[in-house]
């Protein structure tokens, strides 16, 4: 009996420890953060301290990797030899963050004197757009518009500001933000495609259908760059066709099967379309 004790002291233990470690953090989440990989084939979790760099990104400085002994302890191997930095792509990774608790086990600071090198320059408009715009490109529009709100009340007009404060706002679905800000920098610019695209979305996922077609026709008309012409036509489109209407969408479908043609994708869909709104 003595002898089933230890262990199934040992087990608990050892369960213990597995779950301090919880899997469920994506990179894009773990800015400043020291961070463990899942378990190799030899017991071992690599581990290090995901940062971001200003022309790089997401990037990890690899400190090494730590195994779990039986009574639970964080025992380290670290690298000593070189400094070792990887560039990061946002993907479906999971990375557990490592609690506080085992910094001291593993010989580690919360925050490495190193970072800041990377944080000289940390409360300017470069500084905001930059993180702003990468999280934005990370798909982490919330995140994002803290960054770019701060930038916009030091300088509301600083270059690419607006389109990038514009772009958090379609995507989380804050869309008459989006038309205000597109309707300024149209203003001055209204020749640029990708803020003409970006406003025909907003002013569609609004509901301002009718002035999604004005600003549609008229990107057509002076955009050099033909890039979202596709695009624009197809969205339009597709909002025709969810509210019936007939008149418009046929209208709209020979200009947009014009631009859609080398799509395989929205071609397909265009018919579909076009079948089941003429039935």
């Amino acid at each position: 009996m003595r002898y089933l004790l230890i262990f199934l002291t040992l087990a608990v233990t050892n369960l213990k420890a597995q779950t301090d470690l919880n899997f469920s953090k994506r990179f894009v989440e773990c800015e400043d953060k020291w961070v463990a990989f899942q378990m190799s084939k030899d017991s071992a979790y690599n581990y290090g301290f995901i940062y971001i760099d200003s022309q790089a990104g997401l990037t990890l400085n690899l400190e090494g990797s730590f195994k779990i002994s039986h009574t639970g302890r964080f025992i380290p191997s670290r690298i000593d030899t070189a400094t070792i930095k990887v560039r990061l792509e946002p993907n479906n990774v999971l990375v557990a963050l490592i609690p506080g608790n085992r910094y001291e086990e593993l010989k580690i600071k919360a925050i490495p004197d190193w970072l800041k090198f990377y944080k000289t320059d940390t409360a300017s408009v470069e500084h905001l757009y930059r993180w702003g715009y990468l999280y934005n490109g990370w798909n982490e529009c919330a995140k994002a518009l803290t960054f770019l709100e701060k930038a916009q009340k030091i300088n509301p007009k600083a270059e690419g500001l607006e389109v990038e404060l514009a772009f958090s706002y379609n995507c989380l679905s804050q869309y008459d933000k989006a038309v205000v800000v597109l309707q300024n920098i149209l203003a001055t610019n209204p020749t640029d495609s990708y803020v003409n695209k970006e406003f025909i979305y907003a002013q569609l996922n609004s509901g301002q259908i009718d002035k999604a077609a004005e600003s549609c026709k008229r990107a057509l008309e002076v955009c050099k760059d033909t890039t979202y012409n596709g695009e624009n036509c197809y969205n339009l489109l597709h909002q025709f066709y969810l509210r019936k209407d007939k008149t418009n969408f046929n209208q709209w479908l020979k200009q947009t099967k014009k631009w859609t043609s080398e799509n395989a994708v929205m071609t397909e869909s265009i018919q579909s379309m076009e079948v089941e709104l003429m039935k």
